[in-house]
């Protein structure tokens, strides 16, 4: 009896098996990253984009000459007189535009996945910012030490990543002061190392993690608290890139955990603010 019976339920399970995956997968929504188009398109054509960009560095240029004028060194405490400069850089959307990306997973519906960025990456066809080489370079001409620490991973992308920053421009570029991820995402223990060493002129960032820890797995309530809090830095000893394509700012919405697509669409629709 049970011989007889059991290749039946077994095509049985097996039908209801397969007919119940591709019923899933037809109901499952592809990917719609159209709500990223217009950032991508403001970073890539906008020339207030542009703009933003040679201004932030504008700040930067005269905040390092400030900080190089001799008279102001007197103010500084004793300890940090004679230390030698440093200026804290992160990598992608600051120095480094990585926008065609970005509009490569747009046009083919697919969210960010370590695979396709490691393959951007490691082409090393990323241009720079505007106007982040002159800037850098400058400071580097002044004697100041450029340290660039950034997630991208140490292991899959620190070669390729010296030679974009080095193709591009940027002329102090060593294998030392690009300061990738090794385990923790978290940049305090890298800034540290640096400022152990180093007095830290400024810090350049397109995301609020780019600068202090205080900022990171905030809420959205909590992040503009903190930014408030900061208010007298910024411009000064923090200077911001514009980043309207993708960053912590975004993960906040969600609260950062781990949602479909679909939820994600619903964190945003909720997140607007209506009159």
């Amino acid at each position: 009896m049970k011989l007889k019976t059991f290749p039946a339920r077994l095509a049985l399970a097996v039908t209801v098996f397969f007919v119940s995956a591709v019923t899933a997968q037809q109901a499952a929504p592809a990917a719609n990253l159209d709500y990223q188009t217009g950032g991508v398109l403001y970073m890539q054509k906008a020339a207030e984009y542009r703009a933003l960009c040679y201004q932030a560095f504008n700040i930067g240029r005269l905040r390092l000459d400030e900080d190089l004028d001799k008279k102001n060194q007197k103010k500084l405490p004793k300890t940090e007189r004679k230390m030698p400069r440093a200026i804290i850089v992160d990598i992608d959307e600051t120095v480094l535009d990585n926008s065609p990306s970005q509009a490569r997973g747009i046009a083919s519906n697919t969210p960010y996945n370590s695979k396709d960025w490691y393959a951007w990456s490691n082409m090393g066809k990323a241009k720079a910012v505007p106007g982040s080489v002159d800037f850098l370079n400058y400071a580097a001409s002044k004697g100041v030490k450029i340290f660039y620490i950034s997630n991208r991973d140490d292991k899959n992308e620190k070669q390729t990543t010296i030679e974009n920053l080095k193709k591009v421009g940027f002329n102090d570029v060593t294998a030392d002061n690009v300061m990738l991820k090794t385990a923790e995402s978290g940049k305090e223990t890298r800034r540290t190392l640096v400022t152990s060493k180093y007095r830290v002129v400024m810090l350049v960032g397109d995301n609020l993690d780019d600068f202090t820890s205080a900022f990171e797995k905030k809420s959205v309530s909590d992040r503009f608290a903190e930014t408030d809090k900061a208010r007298d830095i910024w411009g000064k000893k923090f200077i911001v890139l514009p980043n309207a394509m993708y960053g912590t700012w975004e993960n906040a919405i969600y609260e950062y955990q781990r949602l479909t697509e679909a939820q994600k669409a619903e964190k945003r629709a909720a997140a607007l603010e209506l009159p």
